[in-house]
C-alpha cells in the first residue's frame, strides 16, 4: 500500500505534479492550510500568531487503509483530505490532486473546495505564474449557497449579509480590506495573504484570489456561536489592548486647529460650559513640512504647557502623523538613503501632491519604523503627547495603481494589504518601550489582520456628509466587528464640506451625533464650510508663507442652541453609559467580541434579522436603530427573539416583546433605542 499523506503530530502534508499542500492544527478548533509550486513554504506569519500546541488528544491525524484518504481532526473542526490520480487520457500521463473538505465535529460540511467538474478539469488551487517567482493565484471553494457572510472589513455600502457579493482586497480611503469573514453555517475563513486581490462569494462558487504570491494561505476555525468564533479569531491573531477611561467618553476634532492658543480655547470653552470632554486632537498640517514629524515652532511654540493644561482639566491630547515625507522635509535626504521610503518601478518616485510632492515611508522595513518613532518619541512623546492619529495608513496615493509600488517586504502587489498594520506597529511598539503598558490607543484610517493587537482605532475615513453615506457606516461598524477590529469609529457629520449654517447639514450632523454615540469611540470630526465666505480660514506663516488651511469651526455649539442641546444630551448618555461601556471594551479584549454587533450576532436563531442593515446592538443589551433618511421623524423597528424576550423603549420606559415591528416616534433630538430584557443600565429617560 502507498501512503500518499506525509503524517506530523498535528499536520498533514501531500505532494504531487509540482505542488505540496500542508494542512495544520492551529489554534483551538481551528486549522491552516498551506500550499504552493515546487518550492518552500514562505516562514511569514502576517496576522496569525505563533500556534500553541494544542491540548492532548484534541488533535487527531488518520490515514485510510488504502491511503488515499487522511483526516486530521482539531476539537470542532474535521479536515479531510482525498488524493488522487490517475492517466488523464487527453494529456497521456498520470496526474494527481489532492481535494479538501471541511466539516465540524457533529458530521455537518462546513464547505469543501470546488470539485474539477467531470471533464471541467478544473482546479480548485490555480496557479497561473507572473513575473518573478510568484504566482496569481485562486482558491475555490463550494459552499452552501443559503449561507450567510459577515466580515471582511469596511467598504462603503450598506448591505449585511455578503453572500452574492464581491470585494477588491486592496485599501484605499475609506476601504479597509480585512480578509476574514464568518458564516452562519458556523465557521470563519481568513484568507492569510496580504497581496492585492479579490474575494468572491458567489451562490455558485467563493473564491479567494492574490495577483501574485508565493502561496496560497489559509485559516479556519469552527464554532457553535458566532462569540465562540470571534475568540478564537482573537487568540490566533492577537487581542485588542484595555482600552483606557480617556477613550470611553467624547472626543473633540476638526480640520484643524492651527495654532496652540486655539485649541486651548476650544479645550476651556469646553469646561466652561460644562461639556465632558475626554480628549481634543491637532490634525494634519501642524509641521512645517510632511515628514518632519514635529510642531512648527511658530504656531505651537509650547507643547509641553499646552500638553500640561489639558492634562490639568483631564483632557488628553492626540497628534496626527501622517506616513507621508515631502521632498522639502528635513528627514527626506536620509530616509531616501536609508531604503526607508517606498519606491516605485517606472516613473517619478512621487505618491501624493497634497500641499506638497511627497512620497509615503515604509513601515515594513523594521529600520524605517524605528527611524518615524524615535522622530516622534523625541518631538511628541518627550513632550507629553501619549495619543497618536495615525492618518493616511493605507496608505493613499495619489493614483491607486498598486502594480507600481514597492516596499521593504516586496511589491505592492505581493504584500501591499499589511501596510496599516505595520504602521500601528511601530507606534505601540514604540509606545510599549517608552513606558505606555495599558494606555495605547491609536487612531487609524485603515487595517488589516492582526491590527487590532497593535492598539488600532480604525475609524471610516474620508465619507459624504450624505444620510447615505450614514447608512453605509452603520454596516461597516458591524463587519469591522465581525472581521476582528473590535474598535472602530466615524467621523461624526460626514468627513466633506458639511456647511455649518445649513439647516439639512444641521439635522444629519443630530442624527450622526445619536448615532456615534453607540460608537466604541464617540469622535466629533469633519471638513467644515460655511456659505458665506468658504470657511476656509487662510492661514501664513509671519513671513507670508502659506500654511494649510482651517475649515470652518466644529464645535458643539458652533450649530446654535438646538444643536449645541443635541450634542449635549448624548453627551451626558455617553457619560452615563461609562459603567456599561467598559464592560464592552473589556469583553473585546480578554474575548474577542465586538462591541457593535449586527442583530444576527445575539438572535442567530431569528432569521428575520440576518440581513437587517439599518439596526444593530450596541453590546448584548442595547439596540439602537438610527433615523437615516433626511426629514423622518419616525421609523420602524424590528425587535428581535420571540416573546419570552422583552425590549424596554429607553426614551419612555414602555416594554415590548420580541418578535415583532413597531413604529418608532424620532424627533431630531431623539434615537429610538431599546433595552434588552430589562437591562437599560440607567439610561431610561435620557434619551
Amino acid at each position: 500500500m502507498t501512503i500518499e499523506f506525509t503524517i506530523e503530530r498535528d499536520a498533514l502534508v501531500w505532494t504531487g505534479d509540482g505542488e505540496t499542500l500542508r494542512i495544520e492544527a492551529w489554534g483551538a478548533n481551528s486549522v491552516r492550510v498551506r500550499a504552493t509550486r515546487n518550492r518552500a513554504f514562505q516562514p511569514v506569519d502576517w496576522a496569525l500568531l505563533p500556534c500553541g500546541a494544542p491540548a492532548d488528544g484534541e488533535v487527531s491525524v488518520t490515514v485510510s487503509e488504502d491511503g488515499r484518504t487522511a483526516t486530521l481532526a482539531n476539537g470542532e473542526i474535521v479536515v479531510k483530505a482525498e488524493s488522487t490520480h490517475s492517466p488523464l487520457l487527453s494529456a497521456g500521463y498520470e496526474t494527481f490532486r489532492c481535494d479538501l473538505s471541511f466539516w465540524n465535529a457533529k458530521g455537518e460540511l462546513l464547505f469543501r473546495e470546488h470539485s474539477q467538474g467531470g471533464s471541467l478539469l478544473l482546479k480548485a488551487r490555480d496557479y497561473a505564474p507572473v513575473s518573478g517567482e510568484s504566482f496569481a493565484v485562486t482558491a475555490s471553494f463550494s459552499a452552501d449557497p443559503k449561507e450567510r457572510l459577515y466580515g471582511m472589513g469596511e467598504y462603503q455600502q450598506d448591505v449585511l449579509d455578503l453572500k452574492g457579493c464581491t470585494f477588491e482586497l486592496a485599501h484605499r480611503n475609506s476601504q479597509a480590506s480585512v480578509p476574514f469573514v464568518v458564516s452562519s453555517k458556523g465557521y470563519g475563513f481568513l484568507w492569510h495573504n496580504p497581496a492585492i486581490g479579490r474575494a468572491t462569494f458567489g451562490c455558485n462558487r467563493t473564491e479567494w484570489a492574490a495577483q501574485s504570491t508565493d502561496q496560497i494561505d489559509y485559516w479556519v476555525t469552527a464554532g457553535g456561536t458566532y462569540a465562540q468564533i470571534e475568540a478564537q479569531y482573537a487568540d490566533a491573531t492577537g487581542h485588542a489592548p484595555a482600552m483606557p477611561e480617556w477613550g470611553m467618553g467624547f472626543w473633540q476634532c476638526k480640520l484643524r486647529y492651527w495654532n496652540q492658543e486655539q485649541l486651548l480655547d476650544v479645550a476651556r470653552e469646553f469646561k466652561r460650559r460644562e461639556i465632558p470632554l475626554d480628549l481634543i486632537v491637532i490634525d494634519f498640517f501642524h509641521w512645517p513640512h510632511l515628514g518632519d514629524y514635529k510642531f512648527e515652532d511658530e504656531f505651537w511654540p509650547d507643547p509641553e504647557a499646552m500638553v500640561a493644561e489639558l492634562d490639568a482639566v483631564g483632557v488628553k491630547l492626540m497628534v496626527s502623523v501622517w506616513p507621508q515625507v515631502s521632498t522639502a522635509s528635513e528627514n527626506f535626504v536620509g530616509m531616501k538613503r536609508n531604503n526607508y521610503l517606498v519606491s516605485t518601478e517606472a516613473g517619478l518616485n512621487l505618491d501624493m501632491m497634497f500641499e506638497e510632492p511627497c512620497v509615503n515611508y515604509d513601515p515594513t522595513n523594521p529600520g524605517a519604523r524605528a527611524f518615524v518613532w524615535d522622530r516622534c518619541r523625541e518631538n511628541y512623546w518627550d513632550k507629553g503627547v501619549r495619543a497618536f492619529w495615525l492618518d493616511e495608513a493605507e496608505p493613499e496615493y495619489g493614483v491607486y495603481d498598486f502594480r507600481n509600488y514597492r516596499y521593504h517586504l516586496g511589491s505592492d502587489l505581493n504584500v501591499g494589504n499589511v501596510y496599516p498594520q505595520a504602521y500601528n506597529r511601530g507606534f505601540y511598539e514604540g509606545q510599549l518601550e517608552a513606558g505606555a503598558e495599558g494606555e495605547i490607543v491609536n487612531l487609524t484610517r485603515c487595517a488589516w489582520a492582526g491590527s487590532q493587537r497593535y492598539g488600532s482605532l480604525v475609524w471610516s475615513g474620508d465619507v459624504g456628509s450624505t444620510f447615505a453615506d450614514l447608512r453605509s457606516q452603520i454596516t461597516c461598524a458591524i463587519h469591522m466587528g465581525m472581521a476582528g477590529i473590535p474598535w472602530f469609529t466615524t467621523d461624526m457629520g460626514g468627513f466633506h464640506d458639511g456647511v455649518i449654517d445649513s439647516d439639512s447639514f444641521k439635522e444629519l450632523l443630530a442624527r450622526w451625533c445619536a448615532f456615534s454615540c453607540f460608537l466604541p469611540v464617540m469622535r466629533n470630526h469633519g471638513d467644515r464650510s460655511l456659505h458665506e465666505p468658504s470657511g476656509k480660514e487662510t492661514v501664513t506663516t509671519a513671513a507670508g508663507e502659506h500654511r494649510s488651511p482651517s475649515g470652518a469651526d466644529n464645535e458643539p455649539w458652533s450649530y446654535g442652541p438646538q444643536i449645541e442641546a443635541v450634542f449635549r444630551k448624548y453627551i451626558r448618555v455617553r457619560e452615563a453609559m461609562r459603567p456599561y461601556t467598559r464592560e464592552l471594551f473589556a469583553a473585546a479584549h480578554e474575548n474577542g467580541q465586538p462591541l457593535v454587533r449586527g442583530l444576527f450576532y445575539e438572535f442567530a436563531q431569528d432569521e428575520r434579522v440576518a440581513d437587517i442593515a439599518d439596526e444593530y446592538l450596541y453590546g448584548p443589551d442595547i439596540l439602537v436603530a438610527p433615523v437615516v433618511e433626511a426629514g423622518a421623524r419616525s421609523r420602524a423597528v424590528y425587535l428581535p427573539g420571540d416573546a419570552s424576550t422583552t425590549w424596554t423603549d429607553l426614551r419612555d420606559g414602555s416594554v415590548y416583546a420580541g418578535g415583532q415591528t413597531v413604529v418608532a416616534a424620532a424627533g431630531l433630538d431623539t434615537v429610538p433605542a431599546f433595552a434588552r430584557d430589562g437591562r437599560d443600565h440607567g439610561l431610561i429617560g435620557l434619551l
